[in-house]
């Protein structure tokens, strides 16, 4: 009996030097990276699963985790229960001083207002009406006070729907009278609405929707994962921008989104077509460029205080890990 307890002790010895020598050959896989989504999976989160996908390949290990709400998402980072998440957390770091840091814009901003026409038909007549968004820190927010300060308008009441598809489907519903959402949702009322539904003017917009981040001491710490995960973020959007077709193709290569609505599967690739023409996935994950129009029009929205010029990018934004890959991929 003792030799076979010996025996086993040998044998567990080798296995865990083994396997200590395999995490210092390959640093990337020696911990899990848990990403937060501070919505379901959908047609908009596709790039994002892609690349990742890639960077598993690569040896990283990646857990995507959703979270009822950004505002949820955001606490888990502060909180360390996951590493990273994404979402525009500009009030949350100014506020309350979190220790995170955006490191990779994923889109821009390209969201509809959208009203029953039964109720709405123009700005002013949402003056003291209803309104659904997203969250409360969510770039829908936003646009909803960037737009009632230049209509010179007050909502009566804002509520909070995380996802895009549920406050479309609650617009149809007839549960919500107003919101602001996706381009795909946005199409999706369009269509099934029986002319119901009306689009309002917005203007031009000029900041992010949805960004990376996470806590600067875990991005100086594991600069390796975490420049692999960028690397490929930037190959994948790089590639959608120049064929969106190949949002499908990545789709089915990967078996991603199984669980996607049959009615929302046609609007994968003219998403991405869309999103490609008005320029909403950066080639160059947004960097310094990114950070000063969010101030522009976070500021304005009333999400960050003080003027623009006041604000500097390195108390927002941790750049090393873009600067980095944008080095091995090419500017």
């Amino acid at each position: 009996m003792g030799k076979v307890c010996s025996f086993v002790s040998r044998l567990l010895a080798v296995i865990v030097l083994l396997a200590g020598i395999a995490a210092a050959q390959n640093p990337a896989a020696a911990a899990k990276i848990r990403l937060g989504l501070g919505d379901v999976q959908s047609v908009e989160t596709l790039g994002l699963l892609v690349a990742i996908e890639q960077a598993k390949q690569r040896g990283v290990d990646i857990e995507v985790i959703s979270f009822k709400s950004e505002d949820v998402a955001n606490q888990a980072v502060v909180n360390e229960q996951v590493e990273m998440a994404s979402g525009t957390p500009y009030t949350v770091i100014q506020k309350v001083k979190a220790p995170i840091r955006l490191f990779y814009q994923l889109s821009t901003l390209q969201f509809y207002p959208v009203v029953n026409t039964q109720y709405y038909k123009t700005w002013k007549d949402l003056d003291g009406g209803d309104l659904v968004v997203h969250s409360r820190t969510s770039g829908t927010l936003a646009i909803a006070n960037l737009v009632a300060q230049r209509q010179g308008i007050k909502y009566g009441s804002i509520s909070y729907v995380p996802g895009s598809e549920v406050r479309a489907l609650a617009m149809l519903k007839g549960n919500i009278k107003a919101t602001i959402i996706d381009w795909p949702n946005t199409q999706m009322l369009m269509d099934k609405g029986e002319g119901k539904f009306a689009i309002l003017p917005l203007g031009e917009l000029k900041a992010s929707d949805e960004a990376l981040f996470a806590r600067q001491d875990y991005l100086e710490k594991n600069a390796e994962q975490v420049g692999i995960l960028v690397e490929e973020l930037v190959k994948v959007w790089r590639t959608l921008n120049k064929n969106p077709a190949a949002a499908g193709e990545l789709r089915a290569k990967y078996g991603l989104l199984k669980d996607l609505p049959k009615d929302l599967e046609k609007d994968i690739v003219p998403y991405y077509q869309q999103g490609a023409k008005v320029g909403m996935f950066p080639n160059d994950g947004g960097g310094a460029k990114a950070a000063k129009a969010d101030f522009d029009f976070f500021t304005v929205a009333g999400q960050l205080q003080g003027t623009a010029d006041s604000l500097k990018v390195e108390d927002f934004w941790y750049l090393k890990p873009l600067e980095a890959a944008l080095k091995k991929v090419g500017q």
